[in-house]
């Protein structure tokens, strides 16, 4: 049965699926375009981290970063090969923002890549779907024809 947790990242049992996203961030684009978090960026006291486990096993994992303004960066949302297709990246995407809501966190932004980079389609078309409008540069990042810059506003937390 998949659940969805809070989790360290630091955790031995996700160690790959961290790596494995490093990996895919560094050969998706140029170098000074990857912005992937590794373990101790995850681990960062204003970045919230959860994990999606069949089990014991991890198949994905998602998380983010509170920013000065009131919002919240999308960072490390990553789904293992023997996931793909089934809709965990919905759920773990659904699940951070059900908990930045709760945080009282404005919105959601992100930073992804841009047409330039085929290989982020899938998650451009995901974001799309889940209400994410592209914008401009997000804090802390400058204009990139290799980024993607998209933010979901959040209402109030649902009674």
């Amino acid at each position: 049965m998949e659940m969805i947790r809070e989790a360290d990242p630091a955790a031995p049992e996700l160690r790959a699926l961290i790596e494995a996203n490093l990996a895919h961030g560094a050969v998706a684009g140029p170098a000074d375009s990857d912005h992937t978090f590794g373990v101790e960026d995850l681990c960062q006291e204003n970045v919230r981290f959860w994990a999606l486990f069949d089990g014991d096993v991890a198949l994905g994992c998602g998380a983010y970063k509170a920013l000065p303004d009131g919002s919240a960066e999308v960072k490390s949302v990553f789904v293992s090969d023997a996931a793909r297709g089934k809709g965990c990246a919905r759920k773990i995407m659904s699940r951070l923002a059900e908990e930045a809501r709760k945080d009282g966190i404005t919105a959601l932004v992100l930073e992804t890549g841009s047409e330039l980079c085929p290989e982020y389609d899938a998650a451009r078309r995901l974001y799309e779907k889940l209400g994410y409008a592209y914008c401009g540069p997000i804090f802390g990042y400058q204009d990139d024809a290799n980024s993607a810059f998209m933010r979901l506003d959040l209402g109030p937390v649902p009674e």
